[in-house]
C-alpha cells in the first residue's frame, strides 16, 4: 500500500509549528508568530495561496522568486508525472541522460555567446561551481564581490556575500574573496591591477534592496574584467528566466559574461536545479582530459525530475509569453508605485525591472511624521517597512517582506503569470496601507510599538 502524502499533509498542517518547533527551527515559528503570518497555508495555485480558512492570498515572494510560474504549474506537473510513468533509466552515471542534453542545449539556445552548461542542484551549488571553474581556469586565486551582494550561504557563496548579519560567527571563510563597492569602476579596476583575480561576479541587480546598477556599470565592468584576464561572472539566480522582462536580466545593458548562473526559477516550483552557462575554453580548462572528466559534478544534479523541470519551465515562458508579461505588469506597477512616491513622504524611491521590484522607505518631511519615523528606528532599524507588510498580510491578502536585513526596502517577486486585476490588488493595497501609516497616531504606529518590543525581546533571550 502507497503512502498517501495529500492526507499525511492534511492530517498534520496544524501541527506544523508544533512540529518544527520541536525538530526544527523554533525561531523561525516564533518569527511568524510575531508578525502575524501563522495562518496555515493549505493549497497554493498560480500566484495564489488559501489558508486553512479558505481564504485567498496574493503572494508576491513566489518562494524567493521560485515560482515564476505560479504554484503547481500544469505543464511542469505533466511534465514530472511524464517521467516518473515512463520509468526512464534515471541516474545511471555511467552513462549520460538525454533531458541534460537537451536542457543544457535550449538554454544555450537563449544565451548564444555560451557554448557549455554544467548542472547543480541549487543557486549554491551554481556559485561554488563557479568559484571552482574560475580558479581552475585561470590559475588565479582571487574572487571579486560587491558590497550588498548575496551569492548563498554555503562557504563559498558565504564568502561572497556582503551581509555580516549571514557570515558572523562562522569564519574563517574562503581566502583571497576581496569586497569592492557595488556600481564603483575606479574601486573594481584598482583590485583587479593584481592581475591575480580569477573571477568578478555580481548580480545585475543586487537582490537584497533591489540595487539597481548605472547605465554604463556593467559593461564597463566586464571590459575592465577582459582587460585583466579576469573572469565576469553574472549571477542571474534571480533575476534570470525572464524575471526583470528579459530573458537574462544583462540583456538590459547588453553585456556577455563569461559565466552565467542560473537556478531558481529553473526549478518550476518543484525540483531543485541550477545552472552554470559558460565559455567553451573555460569548460575545457576544467574537463581537459579524460582521467578528470569527473574533476567537478554532484550525484543528483543532472536526474531526470529536474531535466524535466527545466524543460517544462522553458516550454512555458516561451508559449505562455510569460517574459513579455512581466515586461508589461512590471511597467505598470513601476508607474503605480513613482505614483504613490510623488503622494506619500515615505516613499524614498521605487525601482527595479520587470516584476523585480524594490520600494524604499525613508525619513518623511513634516515633522510630526519625522518625529515617529525617528522614534521606531531608534528602536529597531529597519522596523517601518513591517508597518507595510504586516498590514498588508492581515488586512489585505498580500504576502510580502522586507528585502533585507534592517532593510528600508520592500520587495516584490510576483509570479510572472499576475494578471491586470492582480496589478489592481496589488496598487489599492498598497496605496491604501501607504496612507494608513501617515495617520499618527494610528493603529500602524501601535502595531509599530508591539513589534518593536517583541524585537527587544528577541534580542534579550526571551519572548
Amino acid at each position: 500500500m502507497s503512502l498517501d502524502i495529500a492526507s499525511l499533509f492534511a492530517e498534520h498542517e496544524a501541527d506544523r509549528y508544533t512540529l518544527h518547533t520541536r525538530y526544527l527551527n523554533e525561531q523561525m515559528v516564533r518569527v511568524l508568530r510575531v508578525i502575524g503570518y501563522d495562518v496555515g497555508f493549505k493549497r497554493g495555485q498560480g500566484p495564489y495561496l488559501w489558508d486553512r480558512e479558505g481564504v485567498r492570498y496574493l503572494d508576491l515572494l513566489s518562494g524567493w522568486g521560485v515560482f515564476a510560474l505560479g504554484r503547481n504549474h500544469p505543464g511542469v506537473s505533466d511534465a514530472l508525472k511524464s517521467v516518473l510513468d515512463g520509468e526512464l533509466p534515471n541516474l545511471v552515471q555511467m552513462d549520460v541522460p538525454p533531458l541534460a542534453g537537451i536542457l543544457a542545449e535550449r538554454l544555450l539556445r537563449r544565451v548564444p555567446h555560451l557554448d557549455k552548461a554544467f548542472f547543480a542542484n541549487s543557486g549554491a551549488e551554481a556559485v561554488e561551481a563557479a568559484i571552482k571553474f574560475a580558479r581552475g581556469a585561470t590559475g588565479r586565486p582571487g574572487i571579486l564581490y560587491c558590497s550588498h551582494a548575496f551569492h548563498g550561504l554555503t562557504y563559498g557563496g558565504l564568502s561572497l556575500t556582503g551581509d555580516d548579519m549571514f557570515r558572523k560567527g562562522f569564519g574563517p571563510l574562503l581566502p583571497d574573496c576581496t569586497e569592492v563597492p557595488f556600481n564603483d569602476l575606479e574601486a573594481l579596476e584598482r583590485a583587479l591591477a593584481s592581475r591575480q583575480v580569477a573571477a568578478f561576479i555580481a548580480e545585475p541587480i543586487q537582490g537584497k534592496g533591489v540595487n539597481m546598477p548605472s547605465d554604463g556599470y556593467l559593461q564597463a565592468a566586464a571590459d575592465l574584467c577582459r582587460r585583466h584576464g579576469t573572469l565576469f561572472v553574472a549571477d542571474e539566480i534571480q533575476t534570470g528566466l525572464g524575471r526583470t522582462g528579459r530573458f537574462l536580466a544583462v540583456e538590459h545593458w547588453s553585456v556577455e559574461p563569461d559565466m552565467v548562473l542560473l537556478a531558481k526559477a529553473l526549478a518550476g516550483g518543484h525540483v531543485p536545479v541550477g545552472a552554470v552557462l559558460c565559455r567553451k575554453w573555460i569548460f575545457q580548462k576544467i574537463f581537459d582530459r579524460m582521467d578528470r572528466a569527473v574533476v567537478h559534478g554532484s550525484t543528483f544534479s543532472k536526474n531526470d525530475l529536474a531535466m524535466a523541470a527545466g524543460l517544462a519551465t522553458l516550454h512555458a515562458l516561451e508559449t505562455e509569453r510569460l517574459i513579455e508579461n512581466a515586461a508589461v505588469r512590471g511597467q505598470r506597477l513601476m508607474w503605480a508605485f513613482e505614483s504613490m512616491a510623488e503622494r506619500y513622504e515615505f516613499v524614498k524611491t521605487v525601482r527595479g525591472k520587470g516584476l523585480m521590484i524594490g520600494i524604499e522607505f525613508g525619513p518623511p518631511r513634516s515633522l510630526k511624521l519625522k518625529a515617529a519615523w525617528s522614534m521606531l528606528e531608534s528602536m529597531n532599524k529597519g522596523l517601518f517597512c513591517q508597518l507595510i507588510t504586516v498590514p498588508l498580510f492581515k488586512e489585505h491578502k498580500i504576502v510580502s517582506q522586507v528585502a533585507g536585513h534592517a532593510s528600508h526596502v520592500v520587495k516584490l517577486l510576483p509570479p510572472l503569470t499576475i494578471s491586470d486585476q492582480d496589478c489592481e490588488w496589488i496598487e489599492h493595497s498598497f496605496d491604501t496601507v501607504i496612507a494608513d501609516s501617515h495617520r499618527v497616531p494610528g493603529s500602524v504606529w501601535s502595531l509599530g510599538k508591539t513589534l518593536a518590543d517583541h524585537a527587544v525581546k528577541m534580542r534579550a533571550g526571551s519572548g
